[in-house]
């Protein structure tokens, strides 16, 4: 198992759509399935309590902002490869994804994302996914790296 990238973060998020958030353009219908700040009150919600996106992923927009591996650059993206960049090979940030429940709706958008914490740091609006590489039966693959 690996941190998640950005690039497979907002791939993961989206679940095929190409709107702001995989629910629609309207953040008004984004209260079904987000913890941003007209949703949330003072913190963080236990995941599952809004609907999932259409791969079954829940709180991919709000909640908590979610730390990729990817170290943080803004100038990068200008010149970036469209599918699947890399990232940056170094830099005082790792990007973060997702928005959180202090945000507001536009800060929850799946292709918004920021550099923010230092590597190492903690604070109580950030947390991360974790992923698993299958193979075509669906078994986990070893030897390529992830575990």
């Amino acid at each position: 198992m690996s941190g998640v990238t950005f690039a497979l973060w907002e791939y993961a998020c989206r679940a095929g759509t190409t709107t702001p958030w995989y629910c629609g353009g309207r953040w008004d219908a984004l209260e079904a399935h987000a913890w941003f700040d007209s949703t949330a009150g003072t913190g963080t919600h236990p995941v599952g309590q809004k609907s999932a996106n259409a791969w079954g992923l829940f709180d991919v927009h709000g909640n908590v902002w979610e730390w990729c591996a990817d170290w943080y650059d803004p100038a990068y993206y200008a010149t970036s490869p469209q599918d699947d960049p890399p990232g940056p090979s170094a830099g005082p940030y790792h990007v973060s994804r997702s928005g959180s429940w202090a945000n507001a709706a536009g800060g929850c958008q799946a292709a918004y994302r920021c550099g923010w914490q230092e590597a190492g740091g903690r604070a109580y609006s950030r947390g991360f996914r974790i992923a698993r590489q299958f193979d075509d039966e669906g078994k986990g693959m070893e030897g390529n790296g992830m575990r």
